[in-house]
C-alpha cells in the first residue's frame, strides 16, 4: 500500500482543547450521516419490491442488497477527495460538505418513485442517490474523526473519540426505533408502499438543523508559516505499517458491523421472526453499543487501548458462531436480542479503541486523508459485500449459520492486527501530543 505524503501541517500556537458539550455538533452530524446511509439495510425487503418487483422474493432482496453494497463504491473515492481537501482547507469546511451531499442523496431516495410508476428509472435513480450517499459517508469519516481527535485533552481522546462510534450507534438505535414504530403501527402494505420513505424522510428534516449546528463548531486544523531559513517544509507519510494494520483491523469490525446490521433482515429471512421483533433486535444493538461505545473509550484512556480491544477481539471470534447456533436452534424473541446484545457488545469494545489506535499514529498533516480513505476502502472492500454474500452464502449452503462463520473468519485477522499494533495511548506512553 502505498503511502500518502503532503505538507506537514503542524500547529501555529498549541491547540486549544474544547471542552467535550462543544464538539456535540460533530456528533449530530455524524449519527444522521449513519441513520441516513444505514436505514436502508433496515427497509431492504421493502425496497427491494417498490424497486424490484416480479420473479423470486429471495432474488428482490439479493437485488436490493446489492443496491446497498453499490453505495460503498463511491466511499474510497469521497474519502480520498474530502479527505484531503480537509487536510488543506479545514476540517469544518470538509464536514459541512460531506453533511450537506448527505442530506441531498437521502432526500432523493426518499422521493424517487416505485419500479411500477416510472419502470427502469426508478433503479437506476435508486443507484445514483447510493453513489451519492457512498461519497458523502467516505468523506465525514476523516475529517470528523480528525477534529475529534485534535480537539481532545491527550488523556481523554479515547472519550473523545468515542463519540465517533457512539453516534454511528445511536443512529442504528434510532432507526431501529423507527423501524419498530413504522413496523408496528402500519400495515404490511403500507410499510411497503411509502412507510419506509417516511423512515428516510425523517432524517432528511433534521439535515438543516445539522448544518447549522457544523457552522458553528471552531477549526482544529492549524497550519505552521513557512520556515524562516527558506527551506522546503517537512513531508509526513502515513506508516505503512499502520495503514496495513488499519486496514486489517478496520475490515474485521466492517465485517461484524454489517452482519450486526443484517440482523432485522436476517430476523426475518431466516428465523422467521415478525418485523417487530426484527427491529427491536436492531433497537437492542443500538442500544448496547452505544453504551459500550462510551465506557470501551474511557478504559481505553486508563488501560491502554490493546488490552481493551485483544481482549474483545479474541472473544468475539470465539462466540460469534456459537451465539447464531443459538438463534437457529432456539429462535426467539429472547435468543434473538441477547445475542446481538453479546456480539454488539464485544464489537462496539474492539472497534472503538482500534480506531483510536490508527488516529493516534497518523501524522496531523494527512491525518484526516489518510484515515478517511483508510476507513473508505475497508468499508467497500469488506462492508458493501457482506450483507450480499451472507444471503448468498446462507442460499447455497442452505445453512442459517453462515453469517456466524463469516464473522468469526474476519475477526480472526482482525484479532491478529490488533496484536500486532503498538500500544498509542498516553497513559502508557507518555506521549501527549501527536505521536507522528
Amino acid at each position: 500500500m502505498t503511502a500518502i505524503a503532503v505538507d506537514a501541517a503542524e500547529p501555529e500556537d498549541p491547540p486549544q482543547f474544547l471542552p467535550l458539550k462543544k464538539v456535540a455538533a460533530v456528533g449530530v452530524g455524524n449519527a444522521l450521516s449513519f441513520y441516513d446511509f444505514l436505514t436502508y439495510s433496515f427497509f431492504a425487503i421493502q425496497i427491494g419490491h417498490s424497486f424490484f418487483p416480479g420473479g423470486k422474493a429471495s432474488n428482490s432482496l439479493l437485488f436490493s442488497l446489492a443496491t446497498f453494497g453499490v453505495g460503498f463504491a463511491t466511499r474510497p473515492l469521497g474519502g480520498l477527495i474530502i479527505g484531503a481537501y480537509a487536510d488543506r482547507a479545514g476540517r469544518k469546511p470538509a464536514m459541512i460538505l460531506s453533511f450537506t451531499l448527505m442530506g441531498l442523496g437521502i432526500l432523493g431516495l426518499a422521493l424517487t418513485p416505485s419500479y411500477g410508476r416510472i419502470g427502469l428509472a426508478a433503479p437506476v435513480l435508486l443507484v445514483f442517490f447510493r453513489l451519492m450517499q457512498g461519497f458523502a459517508l467516505g468523506g465525514e469519516v476523516g475529517p470528523s474523526t480528525a477534529f475529534l481527535v485534535e480537539a481532545a485533552p491527550p488523556l481523554r481522546r479515547g472519550l473523545y473519540l468515542a463519540l465517533q462510534y457512539a453516534t454511528q450507534d445511536f443512529a442504528v438505535l434510532v432507526a431501529g426505533l423507527v423501524g419498530f414504530a413504522l413496523s408496528s403501527l402500519l400495515a404490511p402494505a403500507d410499510l411497503e408502499s411509502w412507510g419506509w420513505r417516511l423512515a428516510f424522510l425523517i432524517g432528511a428534516a433534521i439535515v438543516p438543523f445539522g448544518l447549522v449546528m457544523r457552522r458553528s463548531l471552531p477549526e482544529t486544523l492549524f497550519h505552521a508559516p513557512p520556515p524562516a531559513d527558506g527551506s522546503a517544509p517537512i513531508r509526513r507519510r502515513a506508516p505503512t505499517r499502520i495503514l496495513v494494520l488499519g486496514l486489517a483491523m478496520l475490515g474485521a469490525g466492517t465485517i461484524a458491523n454489517y452482519v450486526l446490521g443484517y440482523m432485522t433482515t436476517y430476523a426475518q429471512d431466516s428465523l422467521h421472526l415478525a418485523a417487530s421483533i426484527a427491529f427491536g433486535a436492531t433497537i437492542v444493538l443500538g442500544a448496547v453499543a452505544v453504551i459500550c461505545d462510551v465506557a470501551c473509550g474511557l478504559m481505553s484512556d486508563r488501560l491502554g487501548r490493546k488490552p481493551v480491544m485483544v481482549i474483545s477481539g479474541v472473544a468475539l471470534t470465539l462466540l460469534s458462531v456459537p451465539a447464531f447456533l443459538l438463534m437457529v436452534r432456539a429462535p426467539s424473541v429472547w435468543t434473538l436480542w441477547g445475542g446481538t446484545a453479546l456480539m454488539s457488545a464485544l464489537l462496539a469494545f474492539m472497534s472503538g479503541p482500534a480506531l483510536i489506535t490508527i488516529t493516534e499514529s497518523l501524522p496531523r498533516g494527512v491525518r484526516s486523508g489518510a484515515l478517511g480513505t483508510l476507513y473508505a476502502v475497508a468499508i467497500a472492500s469488506f462492508g458493501g459485500s457482506t450483507q450480499f454474500l451472507i444471503k448468498w452464502l446462507t442460499d447455497v449452503t442452505g445453512s442459517p449459520l453462515a453469517p456466524g462463520w463469516y464473522m468469526a473468519a474476519a475477526m480472526a485477522v482482525g484479532a491478529l492486527a490488533m496484536i500486532l499494533a503498538r500500544e498509542t495511548a498516553p497513559v502508557k506512553t507518555g506521549v501527549h501530543g501527536d505521536l507522528a
